[in-house]
């Protein structure tokens, strides 16, 4: 018993130094790059690299993590993110913004294959039982760097600059693989006994589509959940600035405040999650969950005042730990983790392009139509797919097939 929580205590601190350590980088090498090219396009160009190195990671990286070891995997990715980090800022200031741009893309490939790796160990790690606790903690922990990097980001631009704050990002990821070497090894890699080439990638591809066929619930669950929590707010929220100034008309101060309004219900949401946790059933904390992050953004987009925003933001914000922490344990406990990352790899390919085609539509009619009918359609979009989810989810027949709701 001690050991599990030993073991737990020591992914969720590499957890939680590596997310705070993202937060703080992001905004310095958004800082960064424009100080020294002052063009907003570049600063563009960085954000489209995620999706893109994702787009071509994710076509094969759960393949590789599955047959690799999980453990070394996060080890070896959180070192090569630290030392390309730590290089950023001499490329950056030796004016090659094309090497910056390369060495970017290799980072986001390395955060891409990062997430089906540490899905797989931390399924195989924690026991079955611990696992809604352990997800409220581990979503505390990012809501917390959602709030602490920034500040953390502040204070070091005040004693320092934005290069220190890179190398603050740089030590953490250290400091993150020094906790996992920490932590047991759980598997032995086979990669090399079949080999890795086209033939096994089609291979698994028809081993994930088989999968599909066979957890048909299982996957549509997975499915709704991340069009309704993923796809849809990250195309809405595309258009969050320019709904708060030209439709709600908020001057700087007030959208600092907005912003912040929502990072207050983050922590509020996932500190009494972490209390009630063990009380609330799965299927309660992923469905209930995620139809009161859709009603939070519908208060918003049909909001004309800033206190009406806010409370959207703060009701959004509040249950989106519940749906979260749901979510994460029921992919956890109804995909086997011998195919989890070929399947986390393979829906992520599919939950990016999905993105991408999302964000440029509601793009387009916010140009073509207005900016707050966009919001409305796409938030009307979330509604409804949050009633089907919870019609998947709460059904007597899904109830007798998907056993792990509770």
């Amino acid at each position: 018993m001690k050991k599990h929580w030993r073991d737990m205590s020591m992914l969720l601190g590499a957890i939680g130094i590596a997310n705070i350590g993202e937060w703080i980088y992001l905004i310095a090498l958004h800082l960064l790059i424009f100080q020294e090219t002052g063009s907003v396009l570049a600063v563009t160009a960085v954000y489209m690299l995620k999706p893109v190195s994702a787009l071509l990671t994710n076509s094969w990286s759960g393949s590789l993590v599955d047959r690799l070891n999980q453990r070394n995997v996060m080890i070896s990715l959180d070192l090569c993110r630290a030392v390309l980090i730590a290089c950023l800022p001499f490329a950056l200031f030796s004016g090659h913004l094309l090497i910056v741009y390369v060495m970017l893309f290799l980072i986001h490939m390395a955060q891409a294959m990062f997430h089906p790796a540490s899905m797989v160990y931390m399924t195989a790690l924690i026991p079955a039982d611990k696992r809604k606790r352990f997800n409220a903690i581990r979503s505390l922990l990012q809501s917390g760097g959602f709030l602490l990097g920034p500040a953390v980001a502040g204070l070091l631009f005040l004693i320092g600059t934005p290069v220190l704050s890179i190398y603050v990002n740089a030590i953490c990821l250290l400091i993150s693989a020094v906790l996992t070497m920490c932590l047991p090894i759980l598997s032995k890699a086979d990669g090399a006994q079949k080999g890795f080439s086209l033939s096994v990638l089609k291979e698994d591809a028809k081993l994930v589509f088989r999968f599909s066929l066979t957890s048909r619930q299982v996957m549509a669950v997975y499915l709704l959940f991340s069009a309704a929590i993923t796809v849809l707010p990250t195309a809405i929220d595309s258009l969050e600035a320019a709904f708060a100034k030209e439709v709600l008309m908020l001057t700087n101060t007030e959208y600092g405040f907005l912003v912040s309004v929502a990072g207050a219900g983050i922590i509020a949401g996932a500190c009494l999650n972490t209390v009630i946790v063990e009380r609330l059933p799965i299927s309660v904390m992923l469905g209930a969950g995620s139809l009161f992050v859709a009603f939070g953004y519908l208060i918003y987009a049909f909001s004309s005042t800033l206190t009406v925003a806010a409370a959207g933001f703060f009701v959004l914000a509040f249950f989106l730990a519940f749906a979260n922490t749901g979510f994460m344990t029921f992919y956890q406990t109804n995909i086997p983790v011998e195919v989890m990352g070929r399947v986390a790899s393979f829906y992520a390919l599919c939950e990016a392009v999905l993105t991408m085609m999302m964000t440029g539509i509601c793009g387009a009619l916010a140009h073509v139509l207005s900016i707050r009918t966009s919001v409305i359609i796409g938030c009307l979009c979330m509604l409804l797919i949050c009633l089907l989810l919870c019609f998947v989810i709460f059904r007597p027949l899904t109830v007798k097939k998907i056993v792990h709701l509770t």
